[in-house]
């Protein structure tokens, strides 16, 4: 007879199927087989699979996991042997789980093309990408989508109309990309020398361009600076649920103002970008803007704006900035997040992704990456918390969260004025402690005038564009 009660009676091998046993976030199925061996020690041989919660890796591999090993055993005596046995390896189960597990390895990737300068946002299943080509001085942008988290891309499509209307020299001055109402794709450059139209004076124009109905192409590009022109760090886009479209950038009050005089000023849509108001002031005129860096702007699912940019009071506070808008936009409060006092213009750039009930929003100081928390209900800020090790080369950070509240910071190393430089990034836990073994760092990962952008993929690993 082949039945399971005669097959725990045989002598040679005494096996136990069907053994399940959870501890934690680990499990495992398979079975138990006591060997034969010398008295009183036999073997317990284990066969099946482990299964580790929360996304964490065993052995390398994701999900379940094969598992085949032989520790000795005290024999013992038929249906006695079982649950014995079962405690003995739950236990062993449960000291395994309480280890520390190897985090999820982040894989990285190149921008389609070769481009530079990837920024990227996701909806539903939609991973939305923008990126640049050709001369720095004046080239193209190009969108696609992914929707099996960046292993294929759909046909680019050129969003700017005019080409060669783009500038990326600098790395501050590239091109930012929201996704709004219905999955529309938003996307606002600073303009090259030769792009149109131009600003009032003939001056560089903050150009804008949307995805149209069909999705198949982008409109024609618009300039949004009526009154307020004077461009030198790139701006900034953002997109809500609700159709209002959000389009910044700094400049003097007056035309030839120094970047004392410089503020944020904000052109807003509430139609899904087919018009736009006149631009508005949304910071203080006491904090100046500094004039060749970039600016941040991202819109939460509740409507909330968010607006990061550094300061220049009396040409030498170049404090962080966090503004933030609850009214769709009709006004702005504005909060120091970090100071910073520098003769010089610092060319850095920010960013902001939300996720688990908190924003994240990263920025560079003297060389060296900082994130914060912000409670997406509370409004709270968490202290900044440090890139792990020292750095004064560390510039343009990237953030992803995954869903439940891990975070990955990438950023670069060494990068200058047409410099290529090192590709480095970090993850934390939902606390803001980061996690052991979970860095990387690619020597020539990042072209010159080029940043990395992240993403989170739906089994909580991340991936970094560069």
């Amino acid at each position: 007879m082949n039945s399971r009660a005669n097959e725990s009676e045989a002598t040679p091998s005494t096996r136990f199927s069907d053994l399940k046993c959870s501890v934690g976030l680990v499990s495992f199925e398979g079975d138990l087989r006591v060997e034969k061996g010398s008295k009183p020690v036999g073997f317990m041989s284990v066969q099946g699979h482990f299964r580790v919660g929360l996304g964490a890796i065993f052995s390398g591999v994701f999900g379940l996991t094969p598992c085949q090993s032989s520790v000795p055993v005290l024999k013992q005596k038929k249906a006695r042997a079982f649950p014995t046995l079962r405690t003995l390896f739950c236990g062993a189960l449960l000291l395994f789980s309480t280890l520390p597990l190897a985090a999820a390895p982040v894989t990285d990737a190149r921008v389609p093309e070769g481009g530079i300068q990837p920024q990227l946002a996701i909806q539903g299943q939609n991973l939305h990408l923008i990126y640049f080509k050709g001369d720095v001085n004046a080239g193209d942008i190009f969108y696609t989508h992914s929707t099996d988290e960046g292993v294929t891309w759909s046909k680019p499509l050129r969003v700017n109309s005019q080409a060669a209307s783009v500038i990326a020299i600098g790395t501050v001055r590239g091109p930012r990309l929201a996704v709004g109402k219905a999955g529309r794709v938003h996307v606002a450059w600073m303009g090259s020398k030769d792009a149109a139209p131009k600003a009032p004076g003939a001056t560089t124009p903050m150009l804008y361009a949307r995805l149209n109905d069909a999705a198949d192409a982008f409109e024609p590009q618009r300039n949004l600076i009526t009154s307020k022109p004077g461009l030198d760090g790139g701006g900034a886009v953002a997109a809500d649920d609700a159709g209002n479209v959000f389009v910044a950038w700094h400049a003097p009050l007056a035309p030839g103002g120094d970047e004392t005089t410089r503020r944020v000023f904000i052109a807003r849509s509430k139609d899904e970008g087919k018009s736009f108001a006149p631009e508005a002031p949304a910071s203080a005129d006491a904090t100046g803007a500094c004039g060749c860096c970039g600016m941040q702007m991202f819109a939460e699912p509740s409507g909330a704006i968010l607006a990061l940019y550094r300061a220049a009071g009396e040409k030498i506070n170049r404090d962080m900035y966090l503004l933030r808008s609850d009214n769709h936009g009709e006004t702005f409060k504005a909060t120091r997040i970090a100071p910073m006092r520098s003769n010089m213009c610092m060319m850095s750039t920010e960013a902001i992704t939300t996720g688990a009930s908190r924003d994240i929003i990263a920025w560079e100081t003297d060389g060296q990456i900082y994130f914060s928390r912000v409670d997406t209900k509370t409004h709270a800020i968490s202290e900044p918390v440090a890139m792990p090790g020292p750095s004064k080369t560390r510039k343009h950070p990237a953030v992803a969260i995954s869903p439940d509240g891990k975070i990955l910071i990438a950023w670069t190393e060494g990068t200058g004025w047409n410099r290529d430089g090192a590709l480095a990034w970090q993850e934390f836990d939902a606390t803001g402690k980061p996690i052991e073994g979970a860095a990387g760092r690619l020597p020539d990962g990042i072209p010159a005038w080029s940043v990395p952008a992240a993403f989170v993929k739906a089994d909580g690993t991340f991936t970094v564009l560069h």
